[in-house]
């Protein structure tokens, strides 16, 4: 098998461009079609990683925008590697993973059967239905209200495939039968364990660039890195996908042919991007390929923080520059910025006025009017 041999800079610069963070900007539906996923958070320090991941691509981005790819069902929720707004083309590929679940006795919510027939009844007769809907019926034993059985039954029966989110409101999911969310033009066949491989593998490195068969395969049981490795080997014979080496790095990785033909020039643009970025999700490659060793303190106790509550990776061309750590005080219009932490061998000085333009869009796009700095 010939493997291809990549220096450091051209994977980075691959892996930047497969994420749309360089050349001409892309529309919120294209945008999610080309990742594939958009991680769903509810931190609200700064605005929201699924709101945050679309700015970094678009910066005429507005949340609105993603109530309309839900309207218009160009797009649905369900589970990635975690809860995700899906491109809805790619629905049928959902279908494994809730058949799972529908085999499963135990999960993370129960399989109440008595009551997620009552639930399905009662929005069957009366439309889309939020869980506060639904009467609280149980006090926990601390005093605080324990999640009642209703809910539990809801997500039980979206991550069965029997429910689905129609719209949110405010933050809340609205619960709908899959025959009222999913367009009858959408393919809902079940891809054979072949296609679903084939579907993991060319969806990962369509956004990713490079990655390894672990990766593509994050988060799925042992049997589909099983039919990813013999599904790759097939690809790999037929020309679709090479073997990549990375000069010194020790480890195999895939990636598209096509791919690989002429990687782009990355512009030296700042990206500030959310914790929950597609780019940085997988700590470990950034550590790998970047040498950029990152991860969010917001679970850490105060005082063994280093870089602060929940702070932003800042990336500059292929080269990750700097952290920060900021909030949006929405009451007072400001961003307020607590720390800048800059990466070994950054020049500041040549960084400084990118930095302040950039925060400043980034203050426009968090509904701030103004940068302030109270730095630690």
């Amino acid at each position: 098998m010939k493997t291809i041999t990549l220096p450091l800079k051209s994977a980075q610069r691959l892996m930047v461009a497969s994420q749309k963070l360089t050349g001409p900007a892309l529309d919120p539906v294209e945008i999610i079609e080309h990742l594939g996923y958009v991680q769903i958070d509810t931190i609200s320090v700064v605005e929201r990683a699924h709101h945050h991941v679309f700015w970094s691509r678009n910066q005429k981005y507005s949340p609105v925008n993603l109530d309309q790819l839900i309207e218009s069902r160009d797009a649905f929720e369900y589970w990635s590697h975690a809860a995700s707004y899906l491109p809805m083309k790619d629905y049928r590929y959902s279908l494994p993973l809730k058949r799972e679940f529908q085999k499963r006795e135990t999960s993370w919510y129960p399989k109440d059967l008595k009551m997620m027939q009552q639930v399905l009844t009662r929005i069957r007769n009366e439309g889309p239905l939020r869980s506060k809907d639904f009467e609280m019926t149980k006090q926990g034993k601390s005093g605080w209200w324990d999640w009642k059985p209703a809910k539990k039954a809801l997500e039980r029966l979206f991550l069965e495939g029997k429910l689905e989110i129609t719209r949110r409101e405010g933050f809340q999911k609205v619960y709908d039968l899959p025959e009222n969310v999913i367009p009858r033009t959408v393919d809902t066949t079940l891809p054979s364990e072949t296609d679903f491989a084939r579907y993991l593998i060319q969806r990962t490195l369509q956004h990713h660039g490079l990655a390894t068969v672990s990766e593509i395969a994050y988060m799925r049981k042992s049997r589909t890195k099983t039919s990813v490795l013999t599904t790759l080997d097939q690809m790999v014979a037929d020309d679709e996908v090479s073997q990549v080496a990375v000069e010194g790095v020790e480890q195999t990785y895939y990636a598209l042919r096509q791919s690989l033909e002429n990687i782009p020039r990355v512009s030296q643009k700042i990206h500030i991007l959310s914790p929950f970025d597609n780019l940085v999700i997988q700590r470990n490659k950034l550590i790998t390929l970047f040498d950029f060793d990152y991860k969010i303190e917001c679970y850490v106790p105060a005082t063994k923080r280093k870089y602060g509550y929940f702070s932003l990776p800042v990336l500059q061309g292929s080269r990750f520059v700097a952290r920060i750590d900021c909030k949006a005080d929405r009451t007072n219009q400001r961003l307020m910025i607590h720390s800048i932490h800059y990466e070994q061998k950054v020049d500041q000085s040549l960084l400084q006025k990118k930095m302040e333009s950039k925060l400043s869009a980034f203050a426009k796009f968090n509904g701030c009017n103004a940068v302030e700095y109270n730095l630690n």
